[in-house]
């Protein structure tokens, strides 16, 4: 396991990578450890000319043909072997540059792995369809089918809150697919994907087919949307930016994965030793930074006093502080700034009715995990996204009030559900607008196999490799006559 203060300065400065070379610029920007405030490593940031050539570079290599996908197979499933033998290193660099605890640096390289393999499995399965032309009156010598082809160059845009795996659920699906990437980490967290990228180099991976810029999304991000020759944008972050984004877009696709305000139900014949652990994971883990983390906890009104106590009993057991010690549940936020606005947030709340049952306190970045009472629907821990440790708990008499809660936001990412009885799970599972819906999990259980994706303001379109490469490719459909 990582241990002790960080003293990794492996590389003085992480390049851009356009076409399979490193590339410095003179404009550069510094990354801090996040616990510890010791530097890490400078930042080549990118110019409006690095991203026309990362682009034109991602073009030409597509251009010149498609990987076969045994190849694409073998070069994802290299890939993952590389990220394993590195996963002590990268779990060092992913503390660093979040804060992220070990548990959850270790869960971000497992999880990686598996999207790689899971990438590289589907490369070899990819195919279309038979469509019966015969069955249409007075076509007897004809047939169709269906075949995928990949859509191009695809722009991946990912966030700092995990930034090693969702830039594998962006980038591996993209190359089994056939396409070529630019990719444009998080400014907060370059290194990883830097680390990542050079990986998929050293697999194999030809020069062009993957191109990493850095800089802010204000400006690459835009440079980004102004290049016609990108054919797909795949983002995931605030749903403003989405918006701008699909604007820009105009007719080229869009994997927008966007806001979310989630929400968990505990029905009072839930198992509240299988939920209250759960809950407490979920909401607290990556300092609270996880677009499904449970925001919103719905409890029913027989039950809430002792799973109250139960949660709080355990939130205020859990240690927070150095990410770099083991028996750590929650690291520093991001950012101070995060940290000062989730605190700000928390004693507006206060002020406004709500009760702190635990929490509530602010260490520079380091923000306790807080448990809230006795909120209303107009507070802002309740109607926009914390993004921060904070539980919101709202007591509920019937089924139909807490659907109604749940459902009362713009967003519908994910939600979860405890109960014993397969008729209200049910009940819920039609009910609730939301792209997921988890039964005796909560909103923030990921299987990296399974469909990802939200509906409404949440966004749109599928992570997961299998439906990614689906998003990212383009079906052709085939006819053939028999001429006689």
């Amino acid at each position: 396991m990582v241990s002790g203060r960080s003293s990794m300065r492996t590389i003085d400065v992480c390049p851009l990578i356009i076409n399979g070379r490193a590339v410095e610029t003179p404009a550069r920007f510094q990354i801090d450890d996040r616990f510890t405030s010791e530097p890490v490593t400078e930042v080549a940031v990118a110019s409006r000319s690095h991203v026309s050539q990362a682009v034109t570079a991602a073009l030409q290599a597509f251009t010149a043909g498609p990987l076969p996908p045994y190849e694409r197979y073998r070069i994802l499933h290299r890939a993952a072997e590389l990220v394993e033998h590195a996963r002590h290193e990268l779990m060092e660099t992913i503390i660093s540059e979040t804060g992220f605890t070990i548990t959850d640096a270790a869960g971000e390289v497992t999880r990686a792995v598996q999207t790689l393999l899971l990438s590289a499995e589907e490369a070899k399965r990819i195919s279309g369809e038979t469509v019966p032309l015969d069955g249409a009156p007075g076509v007897t010598s004809r047939i169709g089918f269906t075949i995928r082809v990949p859509v191009g160059v695809v722009c991946a845009i990912t966030p700092f809150n995990s930034p090693l795996n969702t830039v594998a659920h962006k980038v591996a699906p993209a190359l089994a697919a056939g396409n070529s990437v630019v990719l444009k980490p998080a400014s907060s967290t370059p290194l990883t994907a830097t680390r990542f990228c050079l990986l998929l180099m050293e697999a194999g991976l030809p020069a062009g087919f993957l191109n990493l810029l850095h800089g802010e999304g204000a400006d690459v991000g835009t440079w980004l949307l102004e290049e016609q020759d990108i054919r797909f944008y795949t983002f995931t972050g605030s749903t403003a930016v989405g918006r701008s984004i699909q604007r820009a877009a105009g007719l080229r696709r869009t994997q927008l994965e966007l806001g979310s305000i989630s929400s968990t139900i505990v029905c009072e014949d839930a198992n509240v030793e299988w939920a209250a652990p759960r809950v407490i994971n979920a909401s607290f883990r990556k300092a609270g930074q996880v677009c499904t983390s449970v925001q919103r906890l719905f409890v029913h009104e027989q039950i809430l006093s002792g799973f109250v106590q139960n949660l709080v009993e355990r939130t205020t057991a859990a240690k927070v502080g150095d990410p770099r010690d083991a028996a750590t549940l929650v690291g520093p936020m991001i950012t101070s700034r995060q940290a000062e606005r989730a605190e700000a947030w928390v004693r507006e709340a206060v002020s406004q009715g709500a009760r702190v049952a635990t929490g509530g306190r602010r260490d520079g970045a380091l923000f306790h995990p807080t448990i809230l009472l006795d909120a209303t629907p107009v507070m802002r821990v309740m109607c926009e996204e914390v993004f921060a440790p904070v539980i919101t708990i709202v007591p509920f008499r019937s089924l139909d009030d807490a659907i109604a809660g749940a459902n009362g936001t713009p967003y519908g990412l994910a939600a979860g559900i405890f109960t014993s009885n397969l008729n209200t799970a049910l009940r819920a599972a039609r009910r609730l607008e939301f792209g997921t819906v988890h039964v005796n999990e909560t909103s923030s259980s990921r299987v990296d196999l399974m469909p990802y994706g939200g509906v409404k303001d949440s966004g749109f379109g599928h992570e997961g490799p299998k439906y990614a490469i689906r998003e990212m490719t383009e079906e052709r459909l085939i006819t053939i006559s028999q001429v006689p």
